[in-house]
């Protein structure tokens, strides 16, 4: 009898834990860049994570940058790869969250204004010199909750011109991703679009980008960008210490086929305070009010 008592306490103790409650850590990532290439990172990243922290981890797609922020959230997702501006969003609506590591080459990110040769701007040679001639041109963004693809770009169009960008040029896109700006440009859909310089370098480096017909005119001064960003409540779910440990084991990550596929030379650590920046640039061209 006594014996019976115990196992059921410990049957009730199990169902009630925390730790068992939440069964998968799971988290996602914002849709930058092509989905195929976002799985196949994404999974790595799981099976890693899974391994070192020993609870089962799942990575959750989505299909758009607010769809990432709602995952975060809602709790769907207990971590996400978030851009700068995804990150700040995400954190003010669940208080208490965390951005815990950056790519060592996030500390000093940046954009490119890329263009399409019947622009006339490839001759624009100076990418440390604002192409004035981009007034009056189509330009495409990429996802309008983007950092690099639309904030930062914004921002200095802003700042150069005086004027929203629908004022400066003669036609505004918003493409969805990084890769898809290269590919509309390059197509010359549009004549000039602002891109992730990462995707940029990694596309030309595939040879998937036809430098006859789209090229480099500028670049953006360096910001803090992508992150990840973890629920304040993850301790509560996974156990005491949880975010310390995962934090540990990102900070830890040096498998070389893995960091290739962001690609980062490493992660390092990050804080809430990195993107005081990027929330103040964002509040200042109107995408983001201040609390």
């Amino acid at each position: 009898m006594r014996l019976l008592t115990v196992l059921t306490a410990l049957l009730i103790s199990s169902l009630t834990s925390p730790l068992l409650r939440a069964e998968v850590f799971t988290f996602t990532a914002i849709p930058d860049q092509d989905e195929t290439r976002l799985q196949e990172r994404f999974d790595k990243v799981a099976n890693y994570l899974e391994r070192e922290l020993g609870v089962p981890v799942r990575y959750l797609p989505v299909k758009s940058y607010p769809a990432a922020v709602t995952a975060f959230r809602n709790n769907q997702v207990q971590l996400a790869w978030f851009g700068g501006l995804s990150g700040v969003q995400a954190r003010q609506l669940v208080p208490g969250s965390k951005a815990i590591a950056q790519g060592y080459e996030d500390q000093f990110f940046k954009s490119y204004f890329i263009a399409h040769k019947s622009s006339g701007l490839l001759k624009h040679t100076n990418p440390g010199q604002f192409p004035d001639a981009i007034r009056d041109k189509t330009f495409t963004f990429g996802s309008k909750g983007s950092t690099s693809g639309r904030l930062m770009p914004e921002y200095y169009i802003r700042q150069h011109f005086q004027a929203a960008p629908q004022q400066v040029f003669s036609r505004v896109g918003f493409s969805g991703d990084h890769s898809r700006t290269i590919a509309l440009v390059q197509a010359g859909a549009y004549q000039v679009g602002a891109v992730n310089y990462q995707v940029w370098e990694t596309a030309l480096a595939e040879g998937k980008v036809d430098t006859q017909q789209v090229g480099v005119i500028w670049q953006t001064p360096s910001y803090p960008d992508y992150q990840w960003t973890v629920r304040g409540d993850a301790d509560q779910a996974f156990g005491a210490g949880f975010t310390a440990r995962l934090q540990r084991t990102l900070l830890a990550l040096q498998d070389p086929e893995i960091l290739a596929t962001f690609p980062r030379q490493s992660f390092v650590t990050a804080s809430n305070d990195d993107f005081a920046p990027v929330e103040a640039t964002a509040i200042a061209i109107g995408l983001l009010d201040a609390e």
